[in-house]
């Protein structure tokens, strides 16, 4: 492989036209695949427990309680996370209704921004062509489609960073950086302040400052209004964390905002030391790995782009042009993220962060691919890595094939947790529970498995023989087209698999034999079936359950009366009140083991208990 360190002046100074007529099929082909895979997948599968529910109920905890300062969970505060992901969501809800797809669409729309921004991005360094492929790249990637199915914020990190970097981009090509191009960075890293911590001011700050010690610039930091920007900052970060602080100061046993957001939620997770210990850590060696498959397919080119990286010294400090600048300032962005969580606890979807700047670099080399003649050695190697894709897509077309065509179909109405196998140690990670599927349980995904086999075939073959004959633009739309039935095929198998990590199912049941008084409790950690909570808008009570992300506010004076032990539920059990009782099937606690037990649903490998009849229907 040739090594290219820097573009030549004539695409340094690519002429970019404000609105050609290719930019607006760009654009269509963009909202389209965006709508096919995100609009469409709004509505289903069931928000699930854990995470994805409890951060949809403290967006419709915000709207009910009318507290946009103090986050709460099934009416305890909350602070794991700061508040602008759920106040999005809330602003949805107040909107639309409080449903799941509402919630779900900020999410989107956020994905969307993302796409369009990378788009406009790269445009403008690696020309229309290059923006084009880096934003069908990012819309049409493995790890950013999985990453939304679930609401956590960190694809809306990679957005405010991107912004930033962009505006300290725009900064770097004038003489003296505008207000606009200070200001913009400054507000950027505010907005991921109020996303995802203090990470919002230590990544873009490392990845310029990085930058500019590398070119031998630092000089450039007195330029970039330094006072003004921080105002700038503090006047959009700083009033919900004062107000935060203010109201949810140090009582009972409650240690304060302070303590539990800022030292325990920042500093004590990254040095493992967090209480509650309610996560597992990614082995660095996987997470590395699951970074650049965050990116397939589109991943295939990366090692090209990576190799157009300036990476000699003496070009740093002479000078780069506008693409070369762009390059280094993207690799940096994706090195410093990932090298961050090197050293801290991490979960496999901490890199997401990172897509955009991969999908920037390889767009970048992808339209010098499609602008070089039809025998060069970017050509050759574009082959060989559609080459290796096709390898990879016949190695899962058998997988998947033989397990779609070997594995026996379910009878009508089987459970799937019945052929699962049982992983608890691994359910800390988010992606723990697919590690129970077993054989047996592929006969519940006949269809996608055999669609996802029979796209990840022809999406490289089709590519692979329009590249040999010099058409790029289809040869890439083709992987493209791939992904976006690989997508959906991934949102078939989550609707499958759904009944096994949410009870949202549990609902309509409860709802038949609901009565005056009645309560639901979870018979452990609320977030085993949190979407009961979002989806009743009960107030779920828990036996033995005072612990992981509830526990910090159960210890405020003003905590809900929610929390069981063995005695006082036995009470409740024989009281007149209709308990709903929520466990996993047939481990029944034994503060019920000889009382009466009757059962209301059980799907998913979980069962609902009641302590009264329930009337036939």
């Amino acid at each position: 492989m040739s090594t290219v360190t820097a573009s030549s002046p004539a695409q340094a100074q690519r002429p970019i036209s404000p609105a050609s007529s290719r930019t607006k099929l760009f654009i269509f082909i963009l909202l389209a695949s965006w709508a096919l895979v995100y609009l469409t997948s709004l509505r289903s599968p069931a928000l699930l427990d854990d995470v994805d529910s409890i951060y949809g109920e403290a967006a419709r905890e915000v709207l009910v309680l009318h507290d946009w300062v103090t986050p709460h969970v099934n009416g305890v505060r909350f602070f794991d996370k700061p508040p602008l992901f759920y106040w999005m969501m809330a602003a949805s809800m107040g909107t639309f209704g409080q449903s799941d797809w509402a919630a779900r669409l900020p999410l989107a729309l956020i994905v969307l921004a993302t796409v369009l921004e990378v788009f406009r991005l790269g445009k403008r360094y690696y020309g229309e062509e290059g923006g084009f492929y880096a934003a069908l790249a990012m819309g049409a990637s493995f790890g950013v489609y999985l990453f939304t199915r679930i609401l956590i914020q960190d694809v809306m990190i990679g957005l405010w960073l991107m912004l930033g970097i962009d505006f300290f981009l725009m900064g770097l090509e004038q003489e003296k950086p505008s207000l606009p191009a200070c200001w913009g960075f400054a507000a950027a890293a505010a907005l991921n302040v109020l996303t995802k911590g203090l990470i919002g001011i230590v990544f873009p700050s490392a990845i310029c400052g990085l930058y500019l010690i590398l070119t031998g610039n630092l000089r450039h930091l007195r330029k970039m209004r330094v006072l003004s920007s921080t105002l700038v900052l503090l006047a959009i970060a700083l009033p919900w964390h004062w107000l935060a602080t203010v109201r949810n100061g140090p009582a009972g046993e409650a240690k304060g905002f302070f303590w539990y957001y800022i030292i325990n939620e920042h500093f004590m997770r990254y040095v493992d030391r967090r209480i509650p210990r309610d996560y597992d850590i990614v082995p660095l060696r996987l997470f590395i790995v699951m970074t650049f498959l965050w990116l397939f397919p589109w991943c295939a080119f990366l090692p090209q782009a990576l190799d157009e990286i300036p990476r000699k010294w003496k070009q740093w400090r002479e000078g780069l042009d506008a693409r070369g600048r762009a390059n280094l300032v993207f690799f940096l962005w994706a090195f410093v993220v990932v090298f961050f969580f090197c050293f801290s606890t991490r979960q496999e979807y901490y890199s997401l962060p990172v897509v955009p700047a991969m999908a920037l670099l390889v767009g970048g080399w992808l339209a010098r691919e499609s602008e070089s003649a039809r025998n060069s050695d970017l050509r050759k190697w574009g082959i060989r890595s559609v080459a290796a894709l096709l390898v990879i897509g016949t190695l899962v077309f058998a997988v998947t094939m033989f397990f779609g065509l070997t594995a026996k179909s379910p009878k009508p109405g089987a459970d799937i947790s019945d052929v699962l196998t049982q992983n608890p140690a691994e359910y800390a990670l988010s992606l723990g529970h697919f590690l129970d599927l077993t054989p047996q349980a592929m006969g519940f995904f006949h269809g996608p498995l055999e669609a996802t086999g029979i796209a990840f075939l022809l999406g490289p073959l089709a590519s692979l023989l329009l590249r040999r004959k010099g058409k790029m633009l289809a040869a890439n739309l083709a992987l493209a087209a791939m992904m976006v039935v690989v997508l959906w095929c991934v949102h078939l198998g989550y609707k499958v698999f759904a009944p096994v990590i949410t009870s949202q199912q549990f609902v309509a049941p409860i709802q038949r034999a609901w009565e005056p008084g009645a309560l639901i409790v979870v018979n452990g950690d609320y977030e085993s079936g949190s979407s009961l909570n979002f989806y009743t808008h009960q107030q779920l009570h828990l036996l033995n359950g005072r612990a992981n992300n509830i526990w910090f506010g159960s210890t405020y004076p003003d905590a809900p009366p929610i929390f069981h032990n063995d005695e006082s539920f036995a009470k409740l059990w024989q009281s007149d009140r209709r308990i709903f009782l929520w466990v996993m099937k047939d481990a029944h606690p034994l503060v019920i083991a000889d009382k009466k037990v009757y059962e209301v649903a059980r799907g998913g490998g979980k069962q609902i208990l009641t302590n009264k009849p329930v009337a036939s229907r």
